[in-house]
């Protein structure tokens, strides 16, 4: 098996321990890869939820088209990512999704996530903290584009993505790639992209961060953690009492 096809199940291994059987139930979902190139559509917004999508490789992004021709983005799909988890309910895609650089998906239809949700609460339990984990960074996006300086919202942001990727990738460093243009980062953080680029150049003259096309070099990264003023806790990733309760009520204990 190719290590895309274990993208999913190296995601999900952060979260817990997984038997033989619940990585098949996972590799099931990225048996169908797709190769799709920078900026493809992967569905629009008010189409039907038939599917969704595993993120095996690149990047991607959601977003709203505005009347007036702009938009907001807001999510960052990363590599292991589970795409459009939050449109199981209303079985309409609520946001379109593009892909940010080249990489491969893999698509399943609606039935193989019954199948994790009949046959293994221990799966059942992380994919509701990742479903509700998206939820928690619109949360924090609507906070930051409402109430931080320009700043900090493009320091926060780069606080968030350099977390995000250390979940996955271990060996990350304070230098790591983002390959986000000035316009994305734009449209992420409700600025314009000459004040993003403005807000770059100051961050770099104190020395807290140096961005090189695609690449970020984050020289100290408590004082830049500082300077954005970030928490992780909307990031928490613990989901260590969610299975004890799910193991107690797999073994009929009531809970209380």
């Amino acid at each position: 098996m190719l290590d895309r096809d274990r993208c999913l199940v190296r995601n999900f291994k952060y979260y817990c321990a997984l038997d033989e059987t619940e990585a098949e139930l996972l590799a099931a979902l990225e048996k169908t890869p797709q190769n799709v190139s920078n900026a493809q559509m992967l569905w629009e917004e008010n189409h039907p939820a038939d599917t969704l999508c595993v993120l095996s490789e690149g990047w991607a992004y959601s977003y709203r088209s505005m009347d007036d021709g702009t938009r907001q983005i807001l999510n960052i799909f990363l590599p292991g990512d589970l795409v459009g988890l939050g449109d199981l309910s209303p079985r309409r895609h609520l946001t379109s999704v593009a892909m940010l650089t080249e990489g491969v998906i893999c698509r399943f239809p609606l039935t193989n996530l019954t199948d994790i949700f009949t046959t293994s609460p221990k799966l059942t339990t992380v994919l509701f903290s990742l479903a509700g984990q998206q939820q928690a960074i619109m949360a924090e996006r609507l906070v930051n584009m409402g109430r931080r300086t320009a700043r900090e919202k493009v320091a926060h942001f780069i606080c968030e993505m350099h977390l995000r990727l250390s979940k996955t990738c271990p060996n990350i460093t304070h230098r790591f790639n983002l390959p986000l243009s000035q316009q994305v980062l734009a449209d992420v953080l409700g600025l314009s992209a000459v004040h993003v680029s403005r807000t770059f150049s100051e961050l770099r003259e104190e020395g807290l961060l140096y961005r090189e096309r695609n690449r970020i070099n984050i020289p100290d990264l408590k004082a830049f953690y500082e300077v954005a003023n970030f928490s992780d806790a909307y990031l928490s990733d613990s989901v260590d009492e969610l299975l004890k309760m799910s193991e107690k009520g797999n073994n009929g204990v009531g809970l209380r």
